[in-house]
């Protein structure tokens, strides 16, 4: 059996001097934690680099910024045509100026109509103070039908909803605390009108509200999930191990665990998110799971007879290797996750890694000594549960000629639902149904067919190439290839506009109609419509200052990230078809995340990849043996495919957390088959047969396998209960992989084993004779 290193015998013999540096070193890394602070707009899911962020945010400079807050008014009883209901509109979009950094409201209260009288063009808001009459409730109601610019955006198509928006100007950079202070600012709103208005629901929607759910998500989770798992690790310690010394100990190294990784991140300078708010979650997990292997196996010893100070340095020798390889493989699994396309799971991954490795220097130091520090008593008594195990052992090697087929049966049945799975983001419904901004977002969806938006930009690179007849009418014939799109819900297009303007300055004749005829009547309709709007109600949100490029937005329906990125394709494609002397791109937040689940699939492809080929090559070292090398990676696959083969059947839908999930698991299971074939190659070294070291190796280890993986599982599955669905479905669907790892190192492994050395006996006998 292998010596303990010097540095580890130290430590296990001047326990006061371990805790004292130990103290030290917490300290010193834990200030760190202090330069941390909370971002939750969903730009942290993208690199600066990203093709789509770079295009969205290109055209964030050129028109008017498009974050924006949206009140859902929804009267419960009748539609929107009545004069209670025109009164809220007309006040809560008054008041909406007033929210922080807005630049633009638009709602039909301040629609600016425009109608022929007397020769001149006049411009007015559909809505003044006290036109709330029947009568003019029925010319209102005329106007929006006749009007494609409000009617199905600001107006549902069913008259059962009004739509009012604030547009937000965001600065660069961290928007958090802007985020917040405006969002906050809107649910005031939203409850002084619906208090005011008790008739009426009103809902809150748009880029800034969901920033801010990606807040509340993340600090719901911080504030109820860590301190759940918490209880739960010290209730299963406490079950597991019946000892309080150990329990103390082991919450001691998740403790400092968890307060260096966060302080070496803050030194590092990085920040929380949704995702990495997560971090403590698993390496509180993780580092219990080092812990159990120590305690339990130094219990075992204890049992026996042996003294505290000899049963750690037997359960040290014993667990070392084994704890290490299990270590260094999932932290690489975890570091896997550079590759992934999201910088805030790069964080997560980086972050992990640390604590992971923290987590295997104090289980092999810190928690021996504080275990040799404290009092402590162990019964001198046979196990019964390693009886149970060994028991169990016996079990599986007297039927592995049944297991064998049954189980390789089970695996290729299961995995083969995998095939169902398809990649899917869509990024508002990453919120459970409890969150009121999921059910806004499902308000919206049932009463206008969603919110995801693609805007279109027509570049002319001249100026005033916009106001060209020809290239008005490239866009409206753009405009009316969107309308007759079956997941498109409404267009928004300057040429309805100009046509309007057209029809107006032509005493509103309905035959008029139609997009002007020349340039210089186009530029002069124009430029009298422009000087008619009162501030912040101008048209820039469309034309930009130059007038040499025009946004035309499409509002879809709740797409797929496939079909949004494929309706992104059929767009340039017939447009490049139409109009190839003008440029045409696409961008906007949905979008953006359609793009980044494909991206982040193919990128950690090449990460799932190395984490094999480096995870398989310590493997191969540390057990010294090719086929036992080949047998590690084996089961290491196969869980994978059994989780996703399951997920297959569950769900199917593959979003970006889970697409991750494959190289962060990895690691994690490596941990059940390194320490089964340490402890089964451990026998076969002292010349015993397969069915001698499999019972062995049930004996010692199984215990602490059933321990880790409850721990494991229990510890992910805390992350189920998140009601932010990338958080949930990514413990959902390791829970399912940790299990599937038990199973097969508990079944599939032994039973394998038993054939392997039965055919190495039976081929060594033939060479004999």
């Amino acid at each position: 059996m292998q010596k303990l290193p010097g540095w580890m015998k130290w430590c296990l013999h001047s326990p006061k001097k371990t805790l004292f540096l130990f103290l030290i070193m917490c300290v010193a890394a834990s200030i760190g934690a202090s330069n941390l602070y909370f971002r939750g707009d969903y730009k942290v899911f993208f690199e600066p680099d990203n093709p789509q962020r770079q295009a969205f945010e290109d055209m964030q400079n050129i028109f008017n910024k498009s974050e924006n807050v949206s009140f859902l008014v929804v009267p419960r009883q009748g539609k929107i045509y009545q004069s209670d209901t025109f009164k809220l509109i007309r006040e809560l979009t008054e008041e909406s100026w007033q929210l922080p950094l807005s630049t633009r409201v638009e709602s039909i209260s301040n629609y600016q109509h425009t109608y022929s009288q007397d020769d001149d063009l006049v411009v007015t808001d559909l809505i003044n103070e006290g036109q709330y009459g029947q009568k003019h409730i029925r010319w209102v109601r005329n106007v929006v039908e006749d009007t494609p610019e409000v009617n199905g955006r600001l107006v549902s198509d069913n008259r059962d909803m009004a739509v009012i928006n604030a547009t937000i100007q965001l600065p660069d950079g961290d928007q958090t605390k802007e985020v917040i202070e405006i969002a906050d600012y809107a649910r005031q709103l939203e409850q002084k009108y619906e208090s005011a208005y008790p008739n009426h629901d009103i809902y809150l929607t748009g880029m800034v509200i969901m920033n801010d759910a990606f807040a509340v998500a993340a600090q719901d989770d911080a504030q109820t999930l860590i301190p759940l798992m918490f209880v739960v690790i010290t209730v299963m310690i406490a079950l597991l191990t019946r000892s309080v010394v150990a329990a103390l100990g082991t919450l001691a190294v998740v403790g400092s665990c968890i307060a260096m990784t966060m302080g070496l991140a803050g030194w590092a300078g990085l920040f929380l998110s949704t995702a990495t708010v997560n971090v403590p979650t698993m390496v509180m997990t993780l580092a219990v799971a080092d812990c159990i292997h120590v305690i339990v196996s130094y219990r075992q010893f204890a049992r026996h007879g042996m003294a505290k100070h000899e049963a750690l340095a037997e359960s040290l020798k014993v667990n070392t290797k084994p704890v290490v390889i299990t270590s260094v493989t999932t932290a690489i699994g975890f570091l896997m996750l550079n590759f992934s396309a999201v910088p805030i799971l790069a964080d997560l991954g980086n972050m992990t890694a640390v604590g992971v490795m923290l987590a295997c220097l104090f289980s092999l130091t810190v928690l021996p000594a504080i275990i040799n520090a404290l009092p402590s008593r162990i019964p001198q008594r046979t196990n019964e549960k390693t009886n149970r195990f060994a028991s169990a052992g016996d079990w599986i090697t007297e039927r592995h000629r049944k297991i064998l087929p049954l189980s390789i049966l089970v695996v290729v049945i299961t995995c083969a639902f995998s095939a169902n799975n398809v990649l899917n983001d869509v990024a508002v419904k990453y919120f459970g149904h409890q969150s009121t901004f999921r059910q806004a977002v499902n308000v919206q969806e049932d009463k206008m067919g969603g919110m995801s938006n693609i805007d279109f930009v027509i570049y002319t690179d001249k100026d005033y190439g916009v106001t060209d007849p020809a290239v008005l009418g490239k866009a409206e014939a753009l405009s009316d290839w969107l309308k007759k799109q079956p997941e498109v819900n409404h267009v928004t297009s300057f040429t309805d506009t100009m046509k309007r303007l057209n029809m107006n300055m032509n005493g509103d004749d309905p035959d008029a109609f139609a997009l002007p005829e020349t340039q210089e009547m186009a530029s002069q309709y124009l430029l009298l419509y422009e000087m008619s709007l009162p501030y912040g109600l101008d048209i820039n949100n469309q034309i930009d200052i130059n007038k040499s490029s025009m946004r035309v937005i499409a509002v879809l329906d709740n797409l797929g990230s496939n079909e949004f990125t494929a309706f992104e394709q059929r767009a340039n494609a017939w447009f490049a078809q139409q109009a190839p002397e003008l440029r045409l791109e696409a961008a906007s937040p949905p979008l953006m995340f359609a793009h980044i689940g494909s991206r982040n699939m193919q990128s950690m492809v090449w990460g799932t990849i190395l984490a094999l080929v480096l995870i398989s090559g310590l493997i191969f070292i540390a057990l010294k043996s090719w086929k036992l090398g080949l047998v590690s990676l084996l089961t290491n696959l196969i869980p994978a495919g059994i989780g996703f083969g399951v997920w297959g059947m569950l769900s199917g839908e593959i979003n970006m957390a889970l697409s991750v999930v494959l190289s962060m698991t990895m690691g994690i299971i490596v941990d059940d088959t390194v320490h089964f074939l340490t402890k089964y190659k451990l026998d076969r070294e002292q010349g015993k047969q397969a069915v001698e070291a499999i019972r062995y190796t049930f004996a010692t280890v199984g215990q602490a396998l059933v321990t880790t993986t409850l721990v494991l599982a229990a510890g992910f599955g805390i992350l189920m209960l998140s009601s932010f669905r990338l958080n949930s479905d990514m413990g959902t669907l390791t829970v399912i992989i940790i299990i599937a790892a038990l199973l097969v190192d508990l079944l599939f492994l032994p039973a394998f084993l038993m054939w392997l050395g039965k055919n190495r006996t039976q081929s060594r006998g033939t060479h004999e004779a």
